[in-house]
């Protein structure tokens, strides 16, 4: 079955207080961009990738390509005012046949174990996501008060998030929504059912100093896969 990896990466970086978007900062000499599309490739050197970039972002990222040598196949468009329309974009270079994933650019310690897990309940569920149990406490904040929430109903939903690609293209036809918070929520809205898998407590998403650091010695430990 045909593979695509929709890898989103419109980031500015804010939190990071850095002088480039997050998804191009370095950990081990590479940028996050380039581990993280380096992990499906190694998965699958055939996987079709379909990178999202902010049209500011990708002059930038070619002369990186060029300079580095990093080569690799892959369709490049411009993101959108929102992720919502950044993955409508990318969508129109994925076939209707086939398995499409969804992910983070700035995700870039995606396992072998994870994706393995991911496309082998893909070929039994048309929309399969990660997600982890949420382990600590929960409060629900108003004001200057604050209620327990119970949280054995709770997970933390990760990505890449895997669609049959002709549903996933099919729910992307509806008309953008705030109440859109990844892609299995625009599946959800056109009646799709998502089926949920383990996810990995080192896919982290990275977004602050310290999950950079964190990254740059998980990348430096030889085992990790």
């Amino acid at each position: 079955m045909k593979r695509y990896a929709v890898i989103v990466a419109g980031g500015q970086g804010v939190r990071m207080g850095a002088d480039r978007p997050k998804q191009f900062l370095e950990i081990a000499g590479k940028p996050i961009l380039r581990h993280t599309i380096e992990r499906f490739l190694a998965f699958d050197p055939q996987v079709e990738i379909v990178l999202v970039l902010p049209a500011a972002q990708k002059g930038w990222w070619r002369d990186y390509c060029r300079q580095s040598g990093f080569l690799s196949r892959y369709t490049m468009v411009s993101g959108g005012i929102t992720r919502f329309h950044s993955v409508q974009n990318a969508l129109q270079f994925v076939g209707d046949d086939g398995v499409v994933a969804i992910h983070d650019g700035v995700r870039p310690l995606l396992s072998r174990g994870l994706l393995e897990r991911l496309y082998e309940a893909s070929e039994s569920y048309p929309a399969v996501i990660p997600a982890l149990p949420v382990t600590e406490s929960v409060r629900r904040v108003s004001g200057e008060e604050s209620v327990p929430v119970d949280r054995s109903g709770l997970v933390l939903v990760q990505t890449p998030q895997l669609f049959d690609a002709h549903l996933l293209k099919e729910a992307y036809r509806q008309a953008f929504s705030p109440a859109f918070t990844d892609d299995a929520s625009v599946v959800e809205a056109a009646g799709g059912t998502v089926h949920i898998v383990a996810g990995d407590r080192t896919n982290l998403k990275i977004t602050t100093p310290d999950d950079l650091a964190y990254a740059a010695e998980l990348l430096a430990i030889s085992s990790f896969c």
